[in-house]
């Protein structure tokens, strides 16, 4: 019976990947040279973020909407995304001419909001609602519910996960060699879900490792209980995998199969995001980047094996550019922001340059206004450093010569102001 259930799972990932044909595009599994490099391994990117919508999603969508009946069409079908589930039925209602309609979260990248509608054409609507992914969704339920609407879920749902499967079997195809590990980003697990069918059955040798932000570990939690739970608070950062409760059917695809889960801070994931940039000329967002970002805890292990990288997407707005080199920074130690004390006379400024700031320091942030009635003034000052060893000097000089007040990257409220 089991085997059975198996093979009949397999059989819907190959009838996906025949309806796919035409629509998405065959994304290249490319070598990556520095990272091979860097741990002594042949790591390979699955590059999700060359598919039309410039994420898998569209997958899971195409396939879900290609599996309905015209009647049910008829209704209008509806979602809830942060972006890139948006972006593939806005795209699948475009090419069917299906009536959609799309809940998002208010505080969606406006890069994910104007391609969602690019995709969707006049055949789509958007709803802005909610502050999280889980909030649009609970929207988009009562939306069904009182327009009799058919919900298209984002990764809880077969159709979805066997959609977004074909990812694995495209990585079977286009690989040389057994592939040892394959890194995995994982929001609500429609992916890793689809990606576990296919390697649990094709290549069980292969050792999976699903990423999630640690902010965001709702898959890490629920393997933990032994079942999906609500996360009571998350970070959005990660806007693509920021989910507070992944699927119960993808959670029991995942259960038995992932070999780990790994959670990764989202000021690594930022530098990773500027790396791929900077050494490889790919756009990743915060999600596209989680695979990549998670190599580095198992760099003993990866040595000498064969690795994929799913690189999951690229809808990345380049006006959170700036907030994630910021954050990229903090993480590697190199950009530290203080409560400084001046005494309110003239040269106080030159002798906190000149005798406390090393020669590489440099300030990047200062706030300070002069109060006549007092001695001293309290100032907003951030400082980056060349490296990170240099942040006890400094600290240390700080104290004594009387500046410091205070130290504010551990402030996450205080932060907050400022990046």
């Amino acid at each position: 019976m089991k085997e059975e259930l198996e093979t009949s799972v397999l059989d819907g990932v190959y009838q996906a990947e025949e309806r796919l044909k035409g629509v998405i595009v065959k994304t290249p599994l490319a070598g990556n040279h520095n990272l091979s490099h860097l741990y002594k391994a042949n790591i390979s990117f699955k590059r999700e973020d060359l598919q039309q919508v410039r994420s898998y999603k569209i997958r899971g969508a195409y396939n879900k909407m290609a599996t309905m009946s015209r009647k049910e069409l008829e209704k209008g079908v509806v979602c809830a995304s942060a972006g890139n589930h948006a972006q593939g039925v806005a795209f699948a209602c475009n090419t069917m001419k299906v009536k959609g309609t799309i809940f998002m979260p208010l505080p969606t990248p406006g890069q994910k909001l104007e391609q969602v509608k690019m995709f969707g054409g006049h055949y789509i609507d958007v709803v802005l609602h909610g502050d999280t992914f889980d909030e649009a969704k609970d929207a988009a339920m009562r939306f069904c519910r009182d327009h009799s609407g058919v919900f298209i879920h984002p990764f809880d749902d077969p159709a979805i996960i066997e959609g977004q499967a074909t990812v694995a079997l495209e990585i079977l195809e286009q690989a040389n060699e057994p592939i040892d590990y394959l890194f995995v980003p994982v929001g609500g697990g429609g992916l890793a879900a689809g990606v576990c069918t296919v390697f649990r059955n094709l290549s069980p040798e292969t050792k999976i490792i699903g990423v999630e932000p640690s902010a965001a570990a709702s898959m890490k939690k629920a393997l933990e209980k032994g079942k999906p739970v609500l996360l009571e608070k998350i970070s959005r950062f990660v806007d693509g995998a920021a989910v507070q409760k992944v699927g119960d059917l993808t959670f029991d695809r995942c259960k038995n199969v992932l070999s780990a889960m790994a959670a990764v801070d989202e000021g690594l994931v930022c530098e990773t995001i500027l790396s791929l940039y900077n050494k490889d000329a790919i756009v990743a967002e915060p999600a596209g980047a989680l695979s990549v970002a998670a190599l580095d805890k198992y760099k003993e292990e990866i040595q000498g094996k064969n690795v994929v990288c799913i690189i999951s997407g690229s809808n990345n707005d380049i006006t959170r550019m700036e907030e994630i080199k910021e954050k990229a920074l903090l993480y590697a130690g190199l950009k530290h922001y203080f409560l400084v004390r001046f005494p309110q006379r003239p040269g106080a400024l030159k002798t906190f340059v000149m005798d406390v700031l090393g020669p590489d320091d440099d300030i990047t942030t200062f706030e300070y206004t002069q109060k006549n009635s007092k001695e001293k003034g309290i100032a907003v000052v951030g400082i980056a450093l060349k490296q990170n060893k240099d942040f006890p000097p400094l600290i240390e000089k700080m104290k004594k010569y009387d500046f410091f007040v205070n130290y504010l990257n551990n402030d996450p409220s205080l932060m907050n102001l400022l990046i």
